[in-house]
């Protein structure tokens, strides 16, 4: 029998899923270890293997894949341990980074200091040379005072190098010589080429994504390899795989060149697991994805079937921030998750996170070191968690440490325990819901026509006042909620964008120019396709899009291709009403009589890997009532202090219908069914909460 593993990473735990063809067979999941991720990785993999009744050798070699899933590149950039970086830019532009695009999300607001830009300035350096946007050379590249840049490099220890020349995507050669130069000059040192990494024409979006990408390669390089050797070691001989924020995976050694790929290299995959298991039990084709860790909370959404992607991934506040400019899954995170730390601002205010405990010293109640309260410290205050069954009882929690770190807010607010306790829950909640309504109401989508599906470890302690709040009537939880984006891997693919630019009109379109474009994206998937051979893999889809606007809109909109080459008039008004029907959607109005300016092309492959059974809806049969393994005394706002039944949620049967109050235990999270609410397990033994 062979197996898949799939392992994410995550700030506070390593979630571990291992399946085959047959379906997810067990789940694993212990702290992550931050300073060498394999011990982690190691702990939850054995903890997978025990439920097969395997140690972890006899795992690894009934496994074919491993695919791994990593917040290594995001937190090195919050936490600014990314290498030191020299920015290479064209002679008479050195404030690309500064400047940003000179957004603002409250322009009055002037209490807010200029953030700095990603590479500080006095680690940018200036290039003699220039490329017209028609790719002519105006002034030729000097290579003496290049070299002289180069050796300075050298002096002052940089540690790797992003190159990003102003219209270098209608011209490559200086980019190209300035790579030879750097291979000559300072060997080994990384670098990233702009027209490489992302050849599209906004100045600021190019180099932002070739700053991130070259900054991460010494840290992200060293982490792959590492893991990829300790894997070895540890006697693991299949195919390693890494998810990537695109929605797929790919080889390590492809992934070392553009570890860009990897800032959401976990949270991408929870809409893919989403997705799967809304289109199993019937939900629909719309969908909210919500997946709540110990450090983030993340949510993305799945229209019409699909994945949502998106360009504006941006690492930090919008316009503020460093945009990612890539493709992404869209996947909105904020610092809310069990390990939020609630504090009191200094004005008497309750605030939650953004601040995490993290996996060390982790919540109070991990007797760990912690004492600031979380949102794991408070769930544990009002009864909803076991102190004995945290981990499936591999874990026991503290429950006096937790109430001490909750008095630390309830004492100043001089308000019971308890309340302060559901005060920090309901705070953490609204956070939710903002972020919520930021990626569904903000861009034209009604969450209370979409289902929610709620995974990660602490989904379930809040995910019903959220629901409600939001006005959707039921929630989807998985049975493998724990693990949702470890889930989402296994019915991943390999998949890889490339992107080529071309400017042009609908009222003036240049054929040749764009199908020119679309032949070289073309060219790019079919060679990454053809390296693939020999490794996993089985039927290949290609998709094509194009980035455009409204002639002098400043935004443009992704659109799906309908055709793969232009051919005529009819393919320009197939192009058209395919653009305003995403413009609709997004802003619903038609500008018929305005040209559509479409400024960069985009190729999308996906290569399918051996599948994963996920299952068929099937009747549940009769509702029962199941009888509670326990109870304990838990609080809710709504009824104050109540005697909730308890039960396992390995024991519970399809058809078992749960009604508020009440908790359902699983190992890896725990569902709260809030009063007015109610549970039952579906047919493939999933559970559904009617929010009523």
């Amino acid at each position: 029998m062979a197996y898949r593993i799939s392992v994410d990473t995550g700030g506070t735990f390593t979630d571990v899923v291992v399946a085959d063809e047959a379906g997810i067979r067990a789940l694993g999941k212990a702290p992550t270890t931050p300073d060498r991720i394999f011990l982690g990785m190691r702990a939850a993999i054995e903890n997978a293997a025990g439920e097969l009744k395997l140690d972890l050798k006899q795992l690894f070699a009934q496994s074919t894949t491993l695919i791994y899933g990593t917040t290594r590149a995001v937190n090195a950039i919050i936490q600014g341990k990314t290498a030191k970086t020299a920015f290479l830019t064209t002679e008479g532009f050195p404030d690309v980074l500064v400047m940003r695009e000179g957004g603002k999300t409250n322009p009055h607001d002037f209490t807010q200091s200029y953030p700095p830009p990603y590479i500080p300035r006095r680690h940018t350096f200036e290039i003699t040379e220039r490329v017209s946007s028609e790719g002519d050379v105006s002034v030729p590249l000097d290579r003496a005072q290049a070299i002289q840049v180069l050796d300075q490099l050298k002096t002052r220890n940089f540690e790797a190098i992003a190159v990003c020349l102003i219209w270098s995507v209608a011209n490559a050669a200086h980019e190209l010589a300035l790579g030879k130069l750097i291979d000559e000059r300072l060997p080994g040192v990384p670098y990233t080429l702009s027209h490489k990494l992302i050849p599209i024409v906004r100045e600021y979006r190019r180099a932002s994504a070739t700053a991130i990408d070259a900054s991460l390669k010494p840290l992200m390089q060293r982490h792959l390899r590492e893991m990829e050797a300790d894997l070895r070691a540890a006697g693991f001989g299949g195919e390693i795989l890494v998810s990537t924020s695109i929605g797929g995976c790919m080889h390590v050694e492809d992934l070392v060149e553009r570890p860009i790929h990897t800032v959401k290299s976990g949270p991408a995959m929870a809409p893919v697991a989403g997705r799967t298991y809304a289109r199993v039990e019937s939900l629909g084709r719309d969908s909210i994805v919500c997946d709540t860790g110990g450090t983030t909370f993340d949510v993305g959404l799945v229209r019409d079937g699909e994945l949502v992607f998106t360009r504006e991934s941006w690492l930090g506040p919008r316009w503020t921030g460093h945009i990612m400019s890539m493709s992404t899954v869209d996947v909105r995170s904020i610092g809310a998750g069990g390990g939020s730390i609630a504090w009191i601002d200094s004005g008497g205010l309750l605030r939650v996170g953004p601040h995490s405990a993290g996996a060390v010293p982790g919540p109070a109640c991990y007797g760990a070191g912690g004492t600031a309260p979380t949102v794991t410290d408070a769930a544990l205050v009002l009864g909803y968690l076991d102190p004995a069954f945290f981990l499936g009882g591999r874990m026991k929690l503290d429950v006096d440490a937790a109430k001490r770190a909750v008095n630390l807010i309830a004492s100043p607010l001089k308000m019971p325990l308890e309340r302060a306790a559901y005060a920090i829950i309901t705070l953490a909640s609204e956070h939710m819901i903002k972020a919520i309504r930021e990626i569904t109401i903000n861009e034209g989508v009604n969450p209370r026509e979409s289902a929610l599906v709620a995974g990660g470890g602490a989904a379930g302690l809040n995910i019903v006042p959220i629901a409600k709040e939001l006005g959707c009537t039921r929630v989807l939880v998985p049975r493998t909620a724990g693990a949702l984006s470890a889930c989402g891997m296994q019915f991943s693919d390999i998949v890889t964008e490339h992107s080529a630019s071309r400017v042009t009109l609908t009222s003036n379109f240049d054929f040749d120019g764009v199908n020119d474009a679309l032949q070289s994206i073309e060219a790019e998937l079919d060679r990454f396709v053809d390296g693939l051979k020999g490794r996993a893999g089985g039927e290949v889809t290609k998709e094509f899009f194009v980035e455009a606007r409204y002639l002098y809109q400043v935004w443009e909109l992704e659109v799906p291709l309908p055709m793969t080459r232009f051919k005529g008039k009819a393919d320009i008004d197939a192009l058209r009403k395919a653009f305003n029907a995403v413009h609709e959607r997004v802003f619903a109005v038609v500008d018929e009589r305005n040209p559509v300016e479409c400024l960069n092309w985009k190729g999308r492959v996906a290569v399918r890997l051996p599948g994963v059974a996920h299952g068929e809806a099937v009747s549940a049969g009769a509702p029962f009532a199941p009888k509670p393994h326990a109870a304990r005394m838990t609080y809710f706002d709504e009824g104050g202090a109540v005697k909730a039944p308890i039960f396992i949620g390995g024991d519970l049967r399809p058809g078992a219908l749960i009604k508020g109050p009440a908790v359902i235990e699983e190992p890896t999270t725990t569902i709260v069914v809030y009063p007015g609410s109610a549970a039952h397990v579906t047919g493939l033994g999933n559970f559904i909460l009617d929010v009523g």
